[in-house]
């Protein structure tokens, strides 16, 4: 099931951020060279960054060729260029570059830790938001996966149609309703292979949620990225994920156990067998400052019946707390800041003057992450308005969940250990100046 912000929250996202993006880009007209595709880590940036996929000059190019050099050091690690789709996708995912298909066809691919099945829009699909879908006619080693295949019972809502011999499948997504044709084709990722890749070839798309460039599906279920590459990488990756404003491809995802940190603090993965996609984690509590915000135990505990806990996304932008937890931790910000508050949009603890924010810790078991401002607060372009960047979970929706969201997660390398059963974080700067 994929964990998404709220409408309110996407259109504050848009009010508050595309301006400064546009600005930046203004100033910065060209995105850094970048070194070319080879090995298992995928550089990330994210897609309201303002490089456009289109051009690239030199205003980085030092720090690009100090990424190619380190990726020569470790076998299996290495940093392949991805593009922005600010201007060209519109949406607020991270997306890594991939080829699909015999000759291949290339897409950019929203990372997605909360799903399993990828999908790509292909031609003649309905509502698919992309002017260049993937062409199944045009791939010679594209097959449709038949009904009574092992692939088409691990499909979610899978179905054949009496006028077909070819597996179906339809999920939702946020706001968004899909249906999807079965398919295998060889999916190329860097310079790593992976033949005969099961994934969904959209056939309609209605909602506005869906990533349009197709999505890589990197959550734990038997039809995920990871589940069918583990003979490559081991069930494991990591990723550090750029500041959506930045200006330069410097983020990454690492795939396999080759090249991951050896010294990072991790807490223990815990399992739910009702969502299985999910990376829940034991969060025990916050702390603003140097207070631990009192918050009753239930608010936090894991309950794999009810789907209560704490995961971690990379498909939602703004961290989402269920309402005892989010209080506890509004309020002590609050009045550490005591300056006059107001609201913008999705988020209701503004501040329209310069003030001091607090940092804020998060407390796992055997692991504390701390945040510094930039992971806790969103700035407006012009004037001073600046907000908690984390909102209540919505009404209906999720409501007993709590989302660490990609915000919260930027300049940090995060660590997906399954077979270990583990999940670390450690400080990484990998947002370029």
């Amino acid at each position: 099931m994929a964990l998404r912000m709220s409408i309110a929250a996407m259109s504050v996202l848009a009010a508050l951020l595309i301006v400064a993006a546009g600005t930046a880009a203004a100033s910065h007209p060209s995105c850094p060279a970048t070194p070319p595709d080879a090995g298992a880590t995928l550089q990330v940036s994210h897609a309201f960054g303002p490089c456009s996929p289109l051009g690239a000059e030199s205003a980085a190019r030092d720090a690009s060729r100090l990424l190619y050099l380190d990726s020569l050091a470790v076998k299996r690690r290495a940093y392949a260029p991805i593009a922005s789709g600010r201007q060209l996708l519109q949406t607020p995912t991270y997306v890594v570059r991939a080829r699909l298909g015999t000759p291949a066809q290339q897409l950019l691919l929203a990372v997605d830790t909360s799903n399993d099945a990828a999908w790509i829009p292909c031609s003649g699909c309905a509502g698919c938001p992309t002017s260049s879908p993937f062409n199944p006619a045009a791939s010679s080693s594209y097959r449709p996966v038949p009904c009574g295949s092992p692939q088409c019972v691990l499909a979610p809502n899978p179905s054949c149609s009496p006028n077909s011999k070819s597996c179906g499948f339809s999920l939702s997504y946020a706001d968004s309703s899909l249906q999807a044709a079965l398919s295998q084709d060889t999916l190329a990722v860097a310079d790593d292979v992976v033949k005969t890749y099961t994934f969904g070839c959209l056939q309609r798309a209605t909602g506005t949620a869906a990533p349009p460039q197709g999505l890589l599906g990197l959550g734990r279920g038997p039809l995920s990225f990871l589940s069918q590459t583990k003979d490559m990488y081991e069930a494991t990756f990591s990723y550090c994920l750029p500041s959506f404003k930045s200006l330069n491809f410097s983020g990454t995802l690492r795939l396999g156990r080759n090249g991951q940190p050896r010294r990072i603090k991790t807490t223990p993965l815990l399992a739910n067998p009702h969502r299985s996609s999910l990376y829940y984690v034991n969060m025990t509590g916050i702390r603003v400052g140097k207070k631990v915000v009192s918050i009753p135990a239930s608010a936090l505990a894991f309950d794999p019946a009810t789907g209560a806990g704490t995961v971690l996304d990379s498909g939602t932008m703004f961290t989402r707390l269920v309402a005892p937890v989010y209080l506890a931790l509004r309020d002590e910000v609050r009045r550490r800041v005591g300056a006059p508050v107001s609201s913008l949009g999705g988020f209701d603890t503004c501040y329209n003057t310069t003030v001091t924010w607090p940092p804020v810790t998060l407390l796992f078991d055997g692991m504390q992450v701390t945040l510094p401002e930039e992971n806790v607060v969103i700035h407006t372009t012009y004037g001073t308005t600046s907000c908690l960047a984390m909102a209540a979970a919505p009404d209906g929706v999720n409501t007993v969940l709590n989302v660490i969201a990609s915000m919260q997660q930027q300049n940090h390398r995060v660590l997906f250990d399954v077979p270990n059963g583990r999940v670390g974080f450690a400080r990484e700067r990998c947002t370029a100046a």
